[in-house]
């Protein structure tokens, strides 16, 4: 997990104190949609933004005072262009809400930190309470399923009902506000679920100087990364200090062990071709999202002739294959090759995101 709530969950831990703003509402053109956050500390941004220029430098101020009155409350800003010499041209409406004390959130958090370590996904219920003297009482929750029954016993049955009827598009849009009209009289002002997954995961076969810099990049990019290499001085972390795993075994073997799934994106960059050729025999026709080898073209057709006559893969699964790998942008170097290929890496992933509607 590499996301703001992995930071929050460092400064909790680190007995930091720490301000969540999260953008709730927008209206017109605004810089970011609901759902973006930044983490502010006493020393200004820790991680995050909610828009940049105006807007965050509004909510920034509103941060310092409210870690020092401890009081949450929501915000309401009109982004006219004209208002300023920040060199906004946005013109919108945004409503941010300000979280005083996200450690109150740690088991929620924490629940959420097992989870993704697991690479389950779930969802982060909040919810705000109406104004009174301290601000707005905000409490957050962690739901596992598609249903409500890790919602805490004595809550609203009717308001469980309403959450539950918006967990679908919560899934579709990443982030949702709940209607709440449909309640009566209810002590709450807002609701929002947010649709937490794991980051894809991005195997890297080869810890070399493409697989190191394609490591940066990954990290860069919000992948999950691991390095497989047989050598444990390349699979190290002195080596890839960005890798999130780093596994020292024959490549072979431990691509074998690999269960890709669809949020899985392997890149072949090792050391040969023999190498090369048992990484992908390990995982070509699987359910990976992406599967890709570096190579001259003559490497390429040699494994591609070796695969099809031995009867390791058809000509359908060789040709889901990205290889030669990365986008023909004429790279040269190690970085720009790095580049061609993680460009590829987010090509498909987007491309992937608006096939199922994301």
């Amino acid at each position: 997990m590499r996301s703001i709530y992995h930071t929050i969950l460092e400064q909790i831990r680190s007995g930091s104190k720490t301000v969540l703003a999260t953008v709730v509402y927008t209206a017109g053109s605004t810089p970011q949609k609901p759902g973006s956050s930044a983490l502010f500390g006493e020393q200004g941004l820790l991680a995050g933004t909610v828009g940049g220029g105006m807007l965050e430098g509004e909510v920034q101020h509103i941060a310092k005072s409210v870690i020092v009155s401890g009081a949450s409350d929501h915000f309401y800003f009109n982004l006219d262009s004209d208002q300023g010499d920040e060199g906004a041209i946005c013109g919108g409406e945004a409503g941010v809400l300000v979280d005083a004390n996200p450690s109150a959130h740690l088991a929620a958090l924490e629940e959420m930190e097992h989870k993704l370590s697991i690479r389950a996904e779930g969802f982060l219920l909040t919810v705000v309470s109406q104004k009174h003297d301290q601000g707005r009482s905000i409490r957050r929750y962690w739901i596992n399923s598609t249903r409500t029954e890790d919602l805490p016993g004595g809550m609203d049955p009717a308001f469980k009902e309403v959450v539950e009827s918006h967990l679908k598009h919560a899934i579709r849009y990443g982030f949702t506000g709940i209607e709440l009209e449909t309640l009566p009289a209810h002590q709450v002002k807002m609701a929002f679920l947010e649709h937490i997954k794991p980051m894809p995961h991005l195997v890297i076969a080869g810890g070399g100087h493409v697989g190191k810099a394609l490591a940066h990049l990954g990290t860069l990019l919000e992948f999950e990364v691991s390095i497989v290499d047989d050598r444990p001085e390349f699979a190290s972390r002195e080596h890839i200090p960005d890798a999130d795993h780093l596994v020292v075994k024959e490549i072979g073997e431990a691509m074998n062990e690999l269960e890709p799934g669809t949020d899985t994106y392997i890149v072949i960059v090792t050391r040969g071709h023999t190498h090369d050729g048992e990484a992908l025999r390990a995982c070509i026709g699987s359910d990976a999202a992406f599967i890709g080898m570096i190579g001259s073209r003559h490497k390429v057709g040699i494994l591609k002739n070796q695969f099809l006559e031995e009867g390791w893969a058809t000509p359908e699964q060789w040709s889901a294959v990205y290889t030669p790998i990365g986008l023909p942008i004429g790279s040269k170097t190690v970085q720009e090759i790095a580049i061609s290929i993680a460009a590829q890496l987010v090509e498909v992933r987007n491309r992937k995101k608006v096939s199922h509607g994301e």
